[in-house]
Parts: structure tokens; C-alpha cells; sequence
């Protein structure tokens, strides 16, 4: 996933670039020969030769044997050594921070969430992640680089959130400060919904590493858009920003100083308010001593249940998500949107409800082009979307990246002896 269009043009630059476009076709196709990375990526076979036995001998990628090729003739298959490169995910929310080791294919090797933040524990939690990142490194030194989630607008001259709607401690954090030299691999850090777009075009076959929207519902609601396969920035790197964009001019209150913000209306702080309100909390009993995730998840389980005031309710959200899918057909015109989070586990009723919003609402000729799916990562898609922000560095810069990693993985290597076979069948 390139974040520039911009590459010197020196031989050296040249040559980097290209090792990077080798590692990324690998990384979307599996395992391919020499002569096929050469027709599809328009390079000459010396050229993929050389740029092919540098990235051997880097580990970084490996001949998996012979496989079928046009005419009938075998070629060597080359595959990614996914298993070989690491990489941790940060991802920091609300009131929830966790923390998991992926390889760079996206497997999810192990995680741990720290215990619940309360508006006072923000600084406890960030040395906490601090230390429990530190220990990892010491002992793996697979990792190669560490990706951070954080709620948005994030902006990224500044290192420091500019809103954060139920918990505004969290805007007290320079993010670069606390980590930006905290260990010994680089680290990098984006927005959540952002870092959820990198997720889904790197990690989930059916979604476009070209064109795509990345709409997270969660705690809060964000978005991220990949557009000619580069996120769609803004001067401060808050791009995007739908959570705050209003659909209401005389609606609710929002934290941010506006009103009718659509993140007052489908966010899952949103939703268990609206749980808890006279009206309807008596259909959810114990609702109010649940946290944000548990009243979500009880609501969608009662309304595949076939319980009919949750099953008002989810309509009623769908058809705000499906408001802020009318904002971005129209305002980016992406091939797809994937929305994902803790509202996307509401499943195919809302997904249903929500394209028949957009197929109403959005403009004529741009509707019919727009896909809209429910994300296939895991419900915790923002923690991958981290992963991804440290695995798209990785792939774009795979030899200076690696290279710090090569020598010491290398006596890992008895631990992972079919690493080809592993990521091709993934």
C-alpha cells in the first residue's frame, strides 16, 4: 500500500521500489514464478532475476518448488516468507487498549487487552504499553516494526488526537512523544478507521487495494479511504473525518461543539444510550451496568432472536449507517465500502437495510458502482488495522526493513520450516 506517489530516480531508489512491488505481488498472489512476476509487474526476467535473489538472501521471500506455467512447462513457485517477518498491533480506544503479534500476511499469532480505562488510568495504560511492547521485542526478534491505532481526527504533525467524544483524556497524549523512540524497530501511527482501510485492502482478498472506503462503526465512527491505492490524507493527516460531519442541523448535541453529528446516532456509545433510555430499556434487562460492546452484542443477538423493539432499533441504526454510505458514494466515489466494527456484527439485516438506503439516496451513476460489505476480519478489526500500518511499511521498504531482522531470525528458522506452504494457505 504505497502512502506516496513520489520515489527518486536514482538506480538505487529505482531498484528498492521494485523489490518492494515484488514483495507486495507476492503478498497479494501466493506463490508465482519468475517469468509470471516479470510479465505482470512490466519488469525484464534479468531485471525480477536480480531483484529476486537479493530478496532470497535477505529471507524475505524463498522457491517453493516447481508449479505448472503456460505451454505446459514448470517454473520455480516464489512465495513470501509471511511467517518470518513480524510485526505488533497497538490499538488504542475509548476504554479498551490491546495488543497482538501478526505475521506480515495477517495471521494473528497472540494478543492481550489490558484492563479496562477509566478516565484517570490514560497515563497507567500508555506506560503499560509501553512496558509490555519493550518485553516482546527483548525476546522476538522476529518483529520487525510496531502499528498503532488511535481514535481520530489524530493529527499527525502534532502526535495528538483533536477529539475524543466519552473519554477527552485521551487528547492529553502526544502519541510521538510516548512512542515515537520508545523501542528498537520503528513505529508508526494512524487513525483507526484508516488503519482499518490498510487492514481490509492487505488482509481480505475480496476488497480493492486500489479504490475502497473503510467505514468503522465502533465506539466511534470513522472512515478511511484508499483512493488509487493511497490513503486520502488532508494537510494534517485527519482526513475523511465522517464521525463529525452532521446529518441533522438542529439534532443532538455533540462533544465536538456541533449538533446532529452522525456519530450521536449509530456509534456504540450512541446505541447504548439509546438502550438505556425510559422508553425501551425495559426490553433490555441489565443494560445499563453493560459495557458499550456487551449492550451492542445483546441487541443483535436479540434481534436475530426475532425480538421486535431490537429489531426497531437495529432498523433504526442501519439506516443511519446507510446515511453516512450516501456521504461517502457521493462525496468519494469508491469501488467499495466495507463497514466493520463492533455496529457491523449486526449482520445481513443491517447490511440489507443500509444498501437499500444508499440505492434511494445516493446519486444516480455513481450507486450503481459502489459495493457494500461487511468486513470479514475479526470483530476486533481495529487491532488488525494496526497490524496493517506496521505490515504496509514492511512492504513497502522490505529490504531496509528486513535487513535489521535477517540475521536474527535466521537461527529462528527451525521453528517455522514450511513458512511458503503457511502463507499460501492462508
Amino acid at each position: 500500500m504505497r502512502r506516496s506517489s513520489t520515489y527518486a530516480s536514482t538506480p538505487k531508489a529505482i531498484s528498492e521500489l521494485n523489490q518492494s512491488r515484488i514483495v507486495q505481488y507476492l503478498h497479494q498472489q501466493g506463490t508465482s514464478s519468475r517469468a509470471q512476476m516479470a510479465r505482470d509487474l512490466d519488469l525484464t526476467p534479468a531485471a525480477v532475476g536480480k531483484l529476486v535473489a537479493r530478496l532470497m538472501s535477505l529471507g524475505l521471500i524463498s522457491e517453493t518448488g516447481s508449479m505448472d506455467s503456460e505451454g505446459g512447462r514448470r517454473s520455480i513457485g516464489l512465495a513470501l516468507n509471511a511467517d518470518r517477518y513480524q510485526v505488533i498491533g497497538v490499538k488504542f480506544a475509548r476504554s479498551l487498549v490491546s495488543i497482538g503479534l501478526f505475521d506480515i500476511s495477517g495471521r494473528l499469532l497472540d494478543s492481550e487487552e489490558l484492563p479496562p480505562v477509566n478516565p484517570d488510568d490514560i497515563p497507567k495504560a500508555v506506560a503499560d504499553v509501553r512496558t509490555r511492547v519493550a518485553g516482546r521485542l527483548e525476546t522476538n526478534p522476529a518483529i520487525v516494526a510496531v502499528g498503532m491505532a488511535v481514535p481520530g481526527p489524530y493529527l499527525r504533525e502534532s502526535g495528538r488526537i483533536a477529539l475524543v467524544t466519552s473519554m477527552p483524556g485521551w487528547r492529553s497524549v502526544d502519541f510521538i512523544h510516548e512512542f515515537g523512540q520508545a523501542f528498537r524497530v520503528p513505529t508508526f501511527i494512524e487513525q483507526d478507521a484508516r488503519a482499518g482501510a490498510l487492514a481490509q485492502s492487505l488482509f481480505d482478498p475480496r476488497v480493492s487495494a486500489s479504490s475502497m472506503a473503510y467505514f468503522l462503526v465502533g465506539e466511534g465512527v470513522g472512515l478511511g479511504v484508499i483512493d488509487r491505492g493511497a490513503l486520502v490524507d488532508g494537510s494534517q493527516g485527519a482526513a475523511t473525518e465522517i464521525g463529525h460531519v452532521s446529518i441533522d442541523l438542529n439534532g443532538l448535541p455533540c462533544e465536538c461543539g456541533n449538533r446532529g453529528c452522525l456519530e450521536c446516532y449509530c456509534s456504540a456509545v450512541a446505541i447504548h444510550r439509546r438502550m438505556c433510555q425510559p422508553d425501551v430499556r425495559n426490553h433490555f434487562p441489565g443494560v445499563e451496568a453493560m459495557t458499550h460492546a456487551k449492550a451492542c452484542a445483546s441487541l443483535f443477538d436479540q434481534a436475530r432472536c426475532g425480538q421486535q423493539a431490537a429489531q426497531t432499533l437495529v432498523d433504526q441504526i442501519a439506516d443511519y449507517v446507510g446515511y453516512g454510505c450516501v456521504t461517502i458514494v457521493n462525496a468519494y466515489n469508491p469501488a467499495q465500502i466495507v463497514i466493520g466494527d463492533m455496529v457491523a456484527a449486526a449482520g445481513n439485516r443491517l447490511l440489507e437495510r443500509v444498501r437499500s438506503i444508499v440505492s434511494q439516496r445516493a446519486l444516480p451513476g455513481l450507486r450503481e458502482h459502489t459495493q457494500i460489505l461487511l468486513s470479514r476480519l475479526p470483530i476486533d478489526a481495529t487491532l488488525t488495522g494496526a497490524a496493517a500500518v506496521a505490515a504496509s511499511q514492511f512492504l513497502e521498504h522490505p529490504a531496509s526493513m528486513g535487513r535489521t531482522a535477517v540475521k536474527s531470525t535466521s537461527t529462528r528458522r527451525a521453528h517455522h520450516p514450511s513458512s511458503g506452504k503457511e502463507h499460501h494457505d492462508q
